[in-house]
């Protein structure tokens, strides 16, 4: 099986909240949003998006509310044990999630193509080379 066919499988620290996605993500990218970066106490958050159908949670979920920047609203999901940030989206209502990348257990197929919210970007996280750059959210 090539990477490509693989899935994509991760977690959080402790191993008690699982995923794995089929397929492609749609997109690949980091976001430097103020709520991104508090929420991992870095510079962004690189993230994949896939559709709802492609993945599968296993394991118990700490929700976190809030407005959205379009006025919707967002939702992350955490380890109740560990703490560790794995997705965003509510199981079971939304069309698609958000993996947080950094929770892959091969952080080398992230390969981000997008970057958002470059306006609120920290002059010192440098961009990746060659990626599409949007001031907020791609059209």
């Amino acid at each position: 099986m090539s990477e490509r066919d693989a899935p994509y499988s991760g977690g959080c620290l402790c191993g008690a909240l699982r995923y794995e996605a089929t397929g492609e993500p749609s997109m690949m990218g980091h976001c430097y949003c103020a709520d991104c970066r508090k929420a991992s106490g870095s510079g962004f958050i690189p993230f994949m998006s896939f559709p709802a159908s492609a993945i599968r949670f296993s394991g118990q979920t700490r929700r976190f509310r809030l407005p959205s920047f379009r006025g919707t609203e967002a939702l992350r999901n955490s380890c109740p044990t560990c703490g560790g940030l794995v997705f965003g989206g509510e199981v079971g209502k939304d069309d698609s999630h958000t993996i947080y990348a950094g929770s892959l257990d091969d952080a080398s197929r992230s390969r981000p193509q997008i970057a958002i919210f470059d306006r609120d970007r920290p002059a010192w996280a440098a961009l990746p080379p060659k990626i599409a750059v949007f001031d907020t959210l791609p059209a």
